[in-house]
């Protein structure tokens, strides 16, 4: 299981929301390049950067981001914002992995075309859910589709990297979504991290225990809840 940190950007600065909410914002660092180097420096095997700022349209970090890039060793995946074919190809290049989600519900023809020039191993795609359903647009509108229903229908097209993340657990510290890890780490040919709520040592073994591809880190690390040392030990 890989043990990944977020870097949630906005406004420059590295913070993690309550809730996806942009309003309880809660500010950890002005320099985001000293925390990426350091989370790597810990042990890190990913980092997960966000551009929350793109997410919400309130803006861009891509500088910020080429900046940590240029800094670090270790994967990095891309989120947040990616919404349109040019700008997910220009940051393709300068990262591991993007990450996707509003754009892979909104626009199928496009996601399958870029399936095709990038293939599977480069495109996450991000199925964010308020317990069950799915949310897009920085978490703001529900669309009526189920999770499940929509990771069986990824898989079908050709995708096998999720981002799962229960919304109404995000930046909590109340502990993951277990239940519908489990489903989806239990369809074929997923790999799945997951995303939101783990609040220390006994949260990532929960997860462990569902066969993930790996686990997000944010508010318990920043909160020096858990470690990635710790993390690791049990990964």
């Amino acid at each position: 299981m890989k043990i990944i940190p977020a870097i949630d950007l906005m406004d420059g600065q590295v913070v993690r929301l309550y809730k996806g909410d942009p309003n309880q914002k809660t500010v950890y660092s002005d320099d985001p390049v000293e925390i990426a180097k350091k989370w790597e420096s810990n042990g890190a095997d990913m980092l997960h950067i966000v551009d929350l700022d793109a997410t919400l349209g309130l803006g861009s970090n891509i500088s910020i981001i080429k900046k940590i890039l240029e800094q670090v060793t270790i994967p990095v995946e891309v989120a947040g914002g990616l919404r349109d074919e040019s700008l997910i190809l220009d940051v393709i290049k300068i990262c591991d992995r993007v990450v996707i989600g509003t754009l892979a519900f909104k626009d199928k023809a496009l996601l399958k075309k870029l399936l095709l020039s990038l293939g599977p191993e480069k495109i996450v795609i991000s199925v964010d859910h308020k317990d069950g359903e799915i949310v897009i647009h920085g978490w703001q509108d529900r669309i009526g589709i189920k999770l499940i229903d929509s990771i069986k229908e990824f898989l079908e097209i050709g995708f096998t990297e999720f981002l799962l993340t229960n919304v109404s657990r995000d930046g909590t510290l109340e502990g993951p979504d277990l239940e519908f890890l489990e489903q989806a780490c239990n369809l074929e040919n997923t790999n799945v991290i997951a995303s939101g709520g783990i609040s220390n040592v006994n949260d990532v073994k929960d997860v462990k225990g569902k066969n993930p591809y790996g686990v997000i880190l944010g508010k318990a690390l920043y909160e020096n809840k858990i470690s990635i040392e710790e993390a690791k030990r049990i990964a």
